[in-house]
């Protein structure tokens, strides 16, 4: 079902005061630094409370101001609709955000993520492919993050745990750490094992993608866990202490937590060999986009629910034929936004119902009506 408007104040430059998004797919055309990125940043924030763009929630504001707020209704059934408002007011280094969900205010973030499921294709993600281990392990943690609120929890526990470990190693304070051990070892196994066995899932669906638009065979993702021994790709419980207990000293030399998820590494192998190294740019660039495509046919099969699908100027990468087979490939979806540039052939991925926008200055206006 898809979103029926979003109401602005203040948010980057956009300028109109509110957008009728009621059509399964829209469309905004216009030129680079027009505004059409703000529009999909906009959604993205109703959908999980911050940006893609920025970490700082200040850099939202537009110019000479000192709050923004946002609000939306999204259909879930003829008579049925969640509402959300974000505001946020910042003064100096302090920022205030509030966020209201069907008129009650949420504490914490991860109350937003089912009300409007949103999978983003960006140029960023081919970082993904090419980017740190770090940003590779982002991507697992963000499919589960779409779906699994207890994983979630998890990742949250393991990363206080192991910041109180790593200030006690760099203050060379080490009474708690058997402490910090058993805590580490009992989030981070709970961890490696969602992660191995969502990659599991996940290669059932990329690994075909890829096949069926390069013709490329055997190009699959590969887990390795930091904490690993040659029995089982996971750990018991005993192994994994005995493997912290057996780094303590390498830990205590560098001052931090050199094993655990937060080490652990992804990768893009085919036949056993790391297939990143040697493909083109522009087989990595699809790797990337399939990446994305393969998040939406996961969290669908995870939930049975459709995501709503943001496109980026991703298509723009890709020659035509490729542009076709990916667009075939999308999943269903409750609604679809993309942004184009003027000269882009929109028209060929345009339907009788979709909403085209031409946006310029951070103002729109409709340049196609729905029939």
């Amino acid at each position: 079902m898809p979103l029926l408007s979003i109401s602005y104040v203040n948010f980057r430059n956009i300028q109109n005061e509110t957008l009728d998004l009621n059509s399964r797919e829209v469309f905004f055309v216009g030129e680079n630094g027009q505004g059409k990125s703000n529009l999909l940043e906009s959604v993205y924030y109703l959908a999980y409370g911050s940006s893609f763009r920025t970490r700082s929630d200040a850099e939202i504001i537009r110019s000479g101001e000192s709050a923004f707020s946002l609000r939306t209704l999204f259909r879930k059934g003829e008579d049925d609709a969640d509402s959300v408002f974000i505001s946020l007011e910042s003064s100096g280094a302090a920022t205030k955000k509030k966020i209201v969900k069907n008129g009650k205010s949420i504490k914490d973030r991860k109350e937003l993520v089912s009300t409007m499921p949103c999978v983003l294709f960006c140029h960023d993600d081919l970082e993904f492919a090419v980017g740190e281990p770090e940003r590779r392990r982002f991507f697992v943690d963000q499919c589960l993050s779409m779906f699994d609120m207890y994983y979630i929890d998890l990742s949250r526990n393991y990363r206080k745990v192991l910041k109180s470990r790593n200030l006690s190693l760099k203050q060379q304070q080490y009474g708690m750490l058997d402490v910090y051990d058993l805590q580490l070892c009992e989030f981070g196994l709970q961890i490696q094992k969602k992660r191995n066995d969502a990659i599991f899932r996940f290669n059932q669906i990329f690994a075909t993608l890829y096949e069926r638009i390069t013709g490329i065979d055997n190009v699959s993702i590969r887990y390795a866990p930091s904490w690993r021994t040659d029995s089982a790709a996971i750990p018991q419980k005993e192994e994994v202490m005995e493997i912290l207990a057996g780094k303590r000293e390498a830990d205590r030399a560098m001052a931090t937590t050199m094993s655990g998820p937060h080490r652990d590494r992804i990768k893009f192998v085919r036949n056993g060999a790391d297939f990143v190294a040697t493909a083109s740019t522009g087989q990595r660039r699809l790797l990337a986009i399939l990446l994305r495509v393969s998040q939406s046919i996961f969290y669908k099969q995870a939930t049975g629910k459709n995501p709503i699908l943001l496109m980026d100027d991703v298509l723009l990468e890709l020659d035509p034929e490729k542009r076709q087979h990916v667009t075939a490939l999308l999943p269903d979806y409750d609604q679809l936004f993309c942004t184009f540039l003027p000269g882009e052939p929109y028209e060929r991925y345009a339907k009788s119902s979709t909403r085209v926008y031409k946006i310029e200055n951070g103002g729109w206006n409709e340049i196609q009506k729905r029939q």
